[in-house]
């Protein structure tokens, strides 16, 4: 139902039907299955209950014509005996209750069972100095993944207050290399520092405040669009919030819903558009005022005027902040203070845009596909101006 649009648009609904269809029989099975074990259960329970209470009553009636027992005490003993084993029926019930929670009680342990990889630090540091991010020789790959490195021996150093820019072709580990600065992952090999100090070494939650991240695939949650920004910041107040709405470029969509800034908005951000869904999520982390800014391909869903309006914005928001930007089009980290060029795993250059037009290929490459000769030269005269 959630990919509705993409199975119509591939006309693949009888497909769907078929699949959905088979998934229903199976299940169909299993219950019959089930049931028709436990449908043994009750019979079994009359036949011995009514079992019982005909062979009490041909041993109580030798016994009392016997004179062995009264009328009146072999009525109490079918009352003791009906007590007892409608009490065992009702356990005989329970149990099979319990065979049948004990698959999904298997399932919840699993997953409370189940241990962190990022394990946590004697001494945890409790301070992030400032935004300066090094990467020391880093490798890493996916402990589920094919075995192979996502990336090799990544070395780069960002100060504090600088903007990093992160290019390449798809696959080529972009993503994977912000998500170590946050320690979403730890590195197989190598050291990622931030203001100084091993991410290893930091209590989870500290570094995390201190880092925002827009990711690449956005996610809105069920509530209104003041609830969604107050997840950067719990205690923002609505007027901080109009603000970092402001600066994102989001308040001009926001203004025209009826309710505004108490639009709900459903579950995944269904209602609103990419882009929308891009400019608040930015919004929801400028909320946060961290020390790193993190942007994972963020601007893919903007026309260029709203993309360069609000990066100008974002300057001037994040001037103290490290900002680190990644992104596809080679306009949104053109003024980036130095630029890493990432080409299956491997950093095949770094430098500022000038100087890798100098003297890197695979840069030189997506530049040409990107930019018209013209902006190309307007880019060469500018460098020249700057050297000059």
């Amino acid at each position: 139902v959630s990919a509705i649009r993409v199975v119509k648009s591939f006309v693949r609904e009888g497909f769907e039907n078929e699949k959905y269809t088979a998934a229903c029989e199976s299940l169909y099975k299993q219950f019959v299955n089930a049931e028709s074990r436990l449908s043994f259960n009750n019979p079994a329970m009359l036949v011995a209950v009514y079992g019982c209470n005909i062979a009490l009553s041909w041993f109580g009636a030798k016994y009392v014509l016997h004179g062995a027992i009264t009328t009146g005490q072999l009525n109490a003993l079918f009352g003791y005996i009906m007590n007892i084993l409608m009490a065992l029926m009702m356990l005989s019930m329970a149990f099979v209750m319990i065979a049948m929670s004990a698959a999904s009680a298997r399932r919840i342990v699993e997953v409370l069972d189940e241990t962190t990889d990022l394990p946590a630090p004697k001494a945890p540091v409790q301070q992030v100095r400032d935004g300066g991010i090094e990467f020391e020789h880093v490798t890493f790959k996916y402990k589920h993944g094919s075995g192979q490195p996502v990336l090799n021996d990544i070395t780069f150093t960002i100060r504090p207050g600088e903007t990093l820019g992160i290019i390449g072709g798809t696959g080529s580990a972009k993503s994977s290399l912000v998500q170590l600065i946050p320690r979403l992952y730890d590195a197989e090999s190598g050291t990622v520092r931030v203001g100084g100090v091993d991410v290893r070494d930091y209590n989870l939650d500290v570094l995390r405040r201190e880092v925002s991240m827009v990711l690449q695939k956005n996610v809105l949650f069920s509530g209104t669009i003041l609830d969604n920004l107050r997840w950067g910041d719990e205690n923002a107040s609505e007027e901080e919030c109009i603000r970092v709405a402001k600066l994102a470029c989001a308040d001009e969509f926001i203004e025209r819903f009826p309710d505004k800034y108490n639009t709900w908005i459903e579950q995944g951000g269904s209602n609103v558009s990419g882009g929308q869904k891009q400019r608040l999520s930015i919004a929801r982390a400028i909320a946060k005022e961290p020390k790193i800014y993190l942007f994972d391909d963020s601007f893919s869903a903007l026309d260029y005027k709203t993309d360069v309006t609000l990066r100008r914005a974002l300057k001037e928001e994040t001037d103290n902040a490290t900002v680190i930007i990644v992104a596809q089009r080679i306009s949104t980290v053109l003024h980036a203070n130095q630029i890493l060029v990432l080409d299956d795993g491997r950093l095949v250059g770094k430098g500022t845009h000038a100087q890798l037009m100098a003297n890197c290929p695979e840069y030189q490459e997506i530049a040409r596909s990107q930019l018209s000769q013209k902006e190309l030269n307007l880019q060469d005269l500018n460098t020249g101006k700057e050297d000059a």
